[in-house]
């Protein structure tokens, strides 16, 4: 049987490797390798491991001539050519299953240093400065909470609200009759007259990059508290401070940003006005990003490849 050779170009959990080696592949283990070096030696591997270290795109796919599979270790694919993987037939893998309750958890932890001005009020007390009435909060309870996409993270981040008694209620464009337990399928129109809480987590594409700009925070009805644990292009982030500023938007836990990375975040026009502000939490994209997901992921990688039974070439 010849031996199946996989390239993993990014730092993965060591659970993979273990369960690839044994479903009889061997890995070339490299996370400081540079696209240049990959390009001449990928036509050796059948599979491709890699997280976001460089965009999987046409040239280097036409390199991969034995490339039988791609597993993105993260949520979503955009960081390769999907459209072009597929005429290529060259399998996807990716494990969103893997950091979907961190993303929830995440999302829960925003939303409440968000509601209770947690952030705010902790810098201003090692500052010396004590103010009870500017950091009157908000329960979360009683309040409606809008989700932007049910897919595991949504899910997720609506599971862990189960025991806050929101009403929970979510729209997903390309999902029907998902209703459960945890939150109710309604049409976007009702998104936009009932939330108080509007938290995305739908995938980058062509159809969603800069979806929510000052048009679409116009139509809400009542001021809501955003979150973005998705990816930073879907939210333009001018529009949510516009929509602070206009008293629409409450607050913004944002995990994701349109530029991430210095020092390519602090040249954007808007970086300063978003750095001061005080109805804003950032984060470095870490949402999806603890120890526990981190060997899930992998796990679930592993999981997904002794599924395929591509055989050998």
């Amino acid at each position: 049987m010849a031996t199946k050779n996989i390239l993993i170009v990014d730092d993965i959990h060591p659970i993979f490797i273990e369960r690839a080696e044994a479903l009889g592949y061997h890995c070339d283990y490299q996370p400081e390798i540079k696209r240049e070096e990959v390009l001449p030696i990928i036509d050796r591997y059948e599979g491709l491991v890699i997280r976001s270290k460089f965009f999987v795109d046409r040239e280097l796919m036409d390199q991969a001539k034995n490339l039988r599979f791609i597993a993105r270790a993260g949520a979503g694919l955009d960081g390769l050519d999907e459209e072009y993987a597929k005429q290529k037939n060259i399998i996807l893998i990716n494990a969103p299953e893997g950091n979907a309750d961190a993303v929830g958890e995440h999302a829960v932890g925003l939303l409440l240093s968000l509601m209770n001005n947690i952030n705010t009020s902790d810098a201003e007390v090692r500052a010396g400065v004590w103010k009870r009435e500017a950091n009157r909060g908000y329960e979360l309870k009683g309040k409606t909470v809008g989700i932007i996409g049910y897919g595991f993270m949504g899910k997720s981040f609506a599971q862990k609200l189960s025991g806050f008694g929101v009403n929970v209620i979510a729209y997903d464009k390309y999902k029907t009759g998902f209703s459960d337990q945890y939150a109710r399928e309604v049409s976007m129109e009702e998104i936009v007259r009932q939330a108080d809480v509007l938290s995305f987590h739908i995938p980058l594409t062509a159809e969603t990059k800069g979806l929510v700009d000052d048009e679409y925070l116009f139509h809400f009805k009542k001021p809501i508290f955003l979150l973005n644990t998705a990816r930073g292009q879907v939210v333009q982030t001018k529009a949510v401070l516009n929509g602070i500023k206009q008293g629409k938007i409450l607050g913004a836990g944002l995990d994701v940003l349109e530029v991430e990375k210095f020092p390519a975040l602090s040249e954007q026009e808007w970086f300063e006005e978003l750095r001061l502000s005080k109805k804003v939490i950032l984060n470095p994209h870490v949402a999806g990003w603890t120890f526990d997901s981190y060997r899930k992921i992998s796990e679930v990688m592993a999981e997904k490849l002794g599924k395929l039974n591509i055989g050998n070439r």
